[in-house]
């Protein structure tokens, strides 16, 4: 394995790593031998600088990858986080290369899959996106409240604003930390002229009005500061960890107690071929549909251009991918949600999916399993995290008040309702068709055995269950350096 993981990286094009040494000063260890050690360390299932530093002093394999140099775990772990970061795309790219070069992939079939990796970071260190939102809401009231007490509305204000209230009030635009700053020193501005001058309120009401002001100063206004660097962290996410911000609290498989806890984690996405791994990007959403996009986008970035075809699960079956996937000219054999449903004969149970009741084109309805009419009612539109625009068209049930299938059929406190997407229907029924031809048989039975059986060994036989690093660039250099080493020990093996 020592030796195979020197030839390989020998072969590789270093360059982009080369060039962030600058040259000048003392001399440095040499980046390709670095590599080499970090690499062979992770097919050995070694993930800690120290323990990776020892080994350099005490491992006749690591001597010999090294030539007997021993950086120390500072060395090592910089070089890993700084230096190799900003290359990680280039490098695993260079691996790519290789591997075309070599015949052991083609680009011709790419099975996608994900899986979740548990970050470096602390279970009980959440913050969530809606506990920060009515916390904020909960503050703005209160120092509209609070403003309101102290509020001097003099001749100015009303040439100003009229009946109106002071836009810093909150009624015509949100309160944030810049507005209350404003206002606090406005108001201290008011109250320190009073007081020199001896004009204003009586002593009593003036003390009021300044203890007012400082509660908005040292309490509200750095809470509220506070609330605000949680929402620019959050973004579109709904939680993230104290100790690791850019990572996101999912629910994990690894629930041996079943609680459902959620936990720290990164989404990682991989594509293989032959079971080498040949595209893998990192995500901070739980759910693999909105991933498919990017993760292909970054694959195209890196290669140039897309695979032949695709191979994945029912997590990846929505419209936006199967759009993309024919956009690119990708022959997508792609599972949706209720594809093993439909291979099933026909029950009382599915008769009531939307997906069964009869349509009258001509009319623009559908028929329940009653024989009730279900009508047009609207047409809801909405973005995807991708920024794609969704449509569909709301049907409901002119009554359910009487009918004995109710129970069966829905929960809803009023009439049934359905969603129903045209454009999806028949990207499903193209998708169907490829499915159930013998390629797509055939495809669909080695989908388990390509990526799954990528991410049992790194997690079982490498137990590589939780990132050592920290933050999503050095998260990713982590995963490209178990990409590699996977990659290589695959060489080997052949």
């Amino acid at each position: 394995m020592v030796r195979r993981v020197d030839a390989a990286i020998e072969k590789m094009n270093l360059d982009p790593l080369i060039r962030q040494y600058k040259g000048g000063g003392t001399s440095s260890y040499h980046p390709k031998m670095l590599l080499k050690v970090l690499v062979y360390a992770y097919t050995q299932q070694i993930y800690s600088s120290r323990k990776i530093a020892k080994a350099l002093r005490e491992n006749i394999y690591f001597m010999w990858l090294s030539g007997n140099s021993r950086p120390d775990f500072r060395t090592i772990n910089r070089f890993r986080g700084e230096v190799l970061g900003k290359v990680m795309t280039e490098i695993f790219t260079a691996v790519l290369e290789l591997l075309i070069e070599e015949g052991y992939v083609k680009l011709e079939h790419y099975f996608l899959d994900g899986t979740k990796i548990e970050a470096n970071a602390g279970k009980y260190t959440y913050i969530w996106a809606k506990s920060t939102k009515h916390s904020k809401d909960r503050l703005q009231k209160k120092v509209q409240q609070l403003l309101e007490e102290v509020e001097r509305v003099n001749e100015e204000e009303e040439e100003a604003y009229g009946d109106r209230d002071l836009e810093e009030l909150g009624e015509e635009a949100e309160i944030d930390a810049d507005r209350l700053e404003k206002k606090i020193q406005e108001l201290d501005e008011i109250l320190r002229r009073e007081l020199d001058e001896g004009e204003g309120k009586p002593e009593e009401e003036t003390k009021k009005r300044a203890k007012a002001v400082r509660t908005l100063q040292t309490e509200y206004l750095p809470r509220l500061r506070n609330y605000e660097e949680q929402e620019r962290i959050l973004g579109d996410r709904g939680s993230y960890s104290k100790t690791d911000e850019e990572a996101t609290f999912m629910r994990m498989k690894d629930d041996p107690l079943r609680t459902a806890q959620l936990k720290p984690a990164y989404n990682v996405q991989i594509g293989t071929e032959n079971q080498f791994v040949i595209g893998l990007s990192v995500h901070q959403r739980p759910a693999d549909t909105g991933c498919l996009v990017p993760h292909l986008e970054g694959l195209r970035a890196r290669l140039g251009r897309l695979p032949e075809k695709l191979i994945a699960d029912a997590g990846y079956g929505s419209e936006e991918n199967y759009v993309y996937l024919q956009a690119r000219g990708v022959q997508g054999f792609v599972k949706y949600s209720t594809f093993h449903q439909e291979q099933k004969k026909r029950s009382r149970k599915t008769r009531f999916l939307a997906e069964q009741f009869p349509y009258d084109e001509a009319k623009d309805q559908f028929v329940c399993p009653d024989g009730r009419r279900m009508l047009y009612r609207e047409t809801s539109r909405f973005r995807t995290a991708n920024e794609y625009l969704k449509e569909v068209r709301v049907y409901e049930c002119e009554d359910c008040s009487d009918c004995a299938l109710r129970a069966e059929c829905t929960r809803a406190k009023g009439n049934r309702r359905i969603q129903v997407s045209f454009a999806l229907q028949e990207l499903r029924s193209r998708a169907r068709d490829n499915l159930l031809s013998d390629e797509g048989k055939t495809l669909r039975s080695r989908r388990p055995v390509e990526a799954e059986s990528v991410f049992g060994r790194w997690k079982q036989n490498w137990q590589f269950r939780r990132f050592l690093l920290r933050g999503l660039q050095k998260v990713e250099t982590e995963l490209g350096l178990l990409g590699m080493a996977h990659n290589i020990s695959k060489m080997a093996a052949a």
